[in-house]
């Protein structure tokens, strides 16, 4: 039994009823209601464009709602802007955080809020004697003079909840807070959102990480479409992940991970990788070096890549890709070798990646969807002048939108301005648009709702049907399992193990990952 249903019943302390919110004709949420107690930790769930970033602006005073009516604290709640938002109690923390690295962790706390002294100057002895007491709350004892930029992500996220505790918030909203964390940061963030929970703070807990919230949310609110798709009660014990996916989704979980029947068959070998080795980085001293990697690449194959984080999955990519320098080693395509010095090599060749990091590494988020479609295939859409043909770059994308069942506005839509799900398929367009003949995705579904998972799975069958022959690498065993023909695991830089995908399944994969140990079929 959760703390909030241990207690008596607290009373509501946000009620939002009949929240409805409308954009240039488009509904973005419609009929919408939900209350949170104090001490409560209240989950919103729901797949990418399912409004849960629309409701969390109305929420923040960033937008007002075209309809409906919500209380906070006993009295009606209309906030003007952010900063009326905290005043009144409700802080949001946003997945990109923001704190200002140049700043030490009790300027950022009190950033526009200095104690003054008697003087009229800044009391910086008050500042950081306050900021030791608020962060100590969360868990932190570090120097509140230390800079930001000194801090890892965990630490981070954990200033913006001290300062939203500084602030003297009822309700924190937080989103997405564990995206960027190690599981041994995220266990300790939700041991601090039990410590606020038990200090009758509510959080509002936006994830995408349905395990997280099982784990740590007393009744969970999942919109659909704009719609509310239900709520659900932790009953006893932890909310079970196939109640909250089909509530999401409107299927059954079993559906979202179920192995495609047909399946191409694989033909030669395309890319073989021999002895590969990486040197460190001085720049990056932490980062995984790669120890003798041997591979086998397949066209018409979609070949998993599993291992732990640091295991060199990543690091295997960009070396192909021509991203990082190789100090040893032998890179064969289609039976001649090669030495990519840059992607610009490594496109030339025929190889492709779609990067893990979405928004740093793979999408211009200011421009829109079409140069973000054909930025890799400028020569095939310009003529012989370097002229863009513009109708013939229109044509690939409405190709390609139809094919992958693209949702989006027009093709001058900002490409930000699209769910996570969305932004893959273009980005996976922009790949199919140049024909390649090896395709690395690292990490294709991170960031992308449950619903998409399975969209994006097929697409990689079907890129794999056409021929092309595909590394996919992945945290998900289950998503490694459902889709690889053939399944490698990696641990420190080294390949641990091979075997059909048929033949794998999770517990002989993680000990792959985990033991220092190998196996090969």
């Amino acid at each position: 039994m959760s703390p909030a249903e241990a207690a008596s019943p607290e009373p509501i302390l946000l009620a939002v009823e009949g929240i409805t919110k409308h954009f240039s004709g488009v509904t973005a949420l419609s009929d919408v209601s939900l209350d949170i107690r104090p001490g409560e930790i209240l989950g919103l769930l729901g797949e990418n464009g399912a409004g849960k970033s629309t409701l969390l602006k109305i929420l923040s005073g960033v937008m007002p709602p075209s309809g409906g009516h919500i209380v906070f604290d006993g009295a009606d709640y209309h906030p003007s802007s952010p900063q009326d938002a905290k005043r009144l109690g409700i802080v949001t923390i946003y997945q990109e955080l923001s704190l200002i690295p140049t700043l030490t962790v009790a300027e950022n706390i009190f950033i526009g809020r200095a104690p003054i002294g008697p003087l009229g100057l800044v009391s910086w002895r008050r500042m950081e004697q306050d900021s030791r007491a608020i962060i100590a709350r969360v868990g932190l004892s570090i120097d509140p003079r230390t800079p930001v930029s000194a801090l890892s992500v965990a630490e981070q996220q954990l200033v913006e909840i001290a300062r939203a505790l500084s602030l003297k918030s009822r309700l924190i909203i937080m989103d997405e807070p564990t995206s960027a964390l190690t599981e041994t940061e995220v266990q300790r963030l939700l041991s601090i959102m039990d410590r606020l929970r038990k200090d009758k703070v509510a959080i509002m807990f936006v994830t995408h990480r349905l395990e997280e919230a099982s784990a740590i949310c007393d009744r969970m609110t999942v919109l659909r479409d704009g719609r509310l798709a239900g709520h659900l009660n932790r009953e006893g014990g932890p909310i079970a992940l196939p109640k909250i996916i089909e509530k999401m989704v409107g299927r059954a979980a079993s559906e979202l991970y179920a192995r495609p029947v047909l399946r191409a068959v694989a033909g030669d070998v395309v890319l073989s990788v021999r002895g590969l080795r990486t040197v460190r980085d001085p720049e990056a001293p932490h980062a995984i070096v790669l120890d003798g990697v041997d591979i086998d690449l397949k066209a018409g194959e979609i070949l998993g890549v599993a291992g732990l984080v640091g295991s060199g999955r990543t690091e295997l990519a960009r070396a192909i890709f021509g991203a990082d320098r190789i100090a040893a080693g032998i890179i064969t395509l289609d039976g001649k070798q090669i030495a990519p010095a840059s992607p610009a090599d490594a496109i030339a060749l025929g190889i492709g990646l779609v990067p893990e990091d979405r928004k740093h590494q793979a999408i211009f988020a200011a421009l829109g969807i079409l140069p973000n479609f054909s930025v890799a295939s400028l020569g095939h859409f310009s003529n012989g002048f370097g002229f863009m043909i513009e109708r013939r770059e229109r044509d690939a994308l409405a190709g390609f939108r139809k094919m992958l069942s693209i949702r989006m506005a027009s093709a001058e839509q900002a490409i930000e301005g699209l769910s996570g799900g969305n932004q893959q398929k273009v980005i996976l367009a922009r790949w199919l648009a140049r024909d390649p003949k090896v395709l690395i995705v690292d990490e294709p579904t991170r960031g992308v709702d449950v619903g998409a998972k399975t969209e994006v799975h097929q697409i990689l069958v079907q890129l794999a049907a056409r021929g092309i022959a595909v590394m996919m690498i992945s945290s998900e065993l289950p998503e490694v399992l459902a889709v690889s023909d053939r399944i490698v695991t990696m641990r420190r830089g080294r390949i641990t193990g091979q075997m059909p995908g048929v033949e794998a399944n999770e517990e002989r994969l993680m000990e792959l990952m985990a033991l220092d140990r190998k196996e090969t079929q």
